[in-house]
């Protein structure tokens, strides 16, 4: 059996799940009313998950420098980092299971 494989095309991978080669969803129709009128859920939920991701590597970032013992960052600096980064994720995992049981309650209900 000869199997032959053939190049991949990320930008056309990307497309067909509707993203811009740089990963950005594309604009849809569909879309515009809700960007015209404000935030939308979605938009604040990439926000929310990209700023606890980011407080995150922050954290990580600044425990690396601590243990190479850099001058420039403290301990304390960095033990507030961790608290954040904490924090964060636990706001995150309790509207994760939040949305999750409402899902549920939702798909349980008879019609």
């Amino acid at each position: 059996m000869n199997v032959t494989l053939k190049p991949f095309d990320f930008a056309q991978a990307a497309a067909r799940a509707g993203l811009a080669p740089n990963g950005q969803p594309l604009a849809r129709a569909a879309s515009a009313p809700a960007a015209a009128g404000g935030a939308s859920f979605q938009s604040a939920m990439v926000q929310a998950l990209r700023s606890v991701s980011e407080a995150q590597n922050q954290s990580s970032r600044l425990q690396r420098e601590v243990q190479l013992d850099n001058p420039s960052v403290s301990l304390e600096e960095t033990m507030v980092a961790m608290q954040k980064a904490q924090v964060g994720f636990q706001a995150t995992l309790q509207v994760r299971n939040r949305l999750v049981q409402a899902y549920t309650d939702i798909m349980n209900m008879q019609v």
